[in-house]
């Protein structure tokens, strides 16, 4: 782990109307090389609107993402694991767990 490469995990407030409206997809993400990575995507994905929560899993390469439906898509979930590389060293990239 590149001490240069410290991600702080952010945290997000979520009403209670988002919680009860998410629902759960399962994905396969690649390109993860530490901790730092996994909260690099994390972040990433609850920085947008309708995720409710997000566990990016080192070990396995899975992301658990809680979202709603109505305020986000699956596409604009997965260009956010994508974006979250957008510092030219890191690429991530994620796909749906069916």
């Amino acid at each position: 782990m590149n001490a240069n490469c410290h991600v702080a995990p952010i945290q997000k407030d979520v009403s209670v109307e988002d919680q009860n409206a998410a629902q759960m997809v399962i994905l396969a993400v690649w390109g993860l090389g530490c901790e730092n990575c996994a909260n690099r995507v994390r972040n990433s994905l609850l920085r947008l609107d309708g995720v409710v929560s997000a566990d990016v899993g080192l070990a396995h390469g899975l992301a658990l993402v809680d979202y709603v439906p109505s305020k986000t898509n699956l596409n604009d979930i997965l260009l956010a694991v994508a974006a979250a590389g957008n510092d030219g060293h890191h690429h991530y990239r994620a796909e749906i767990v069916q």
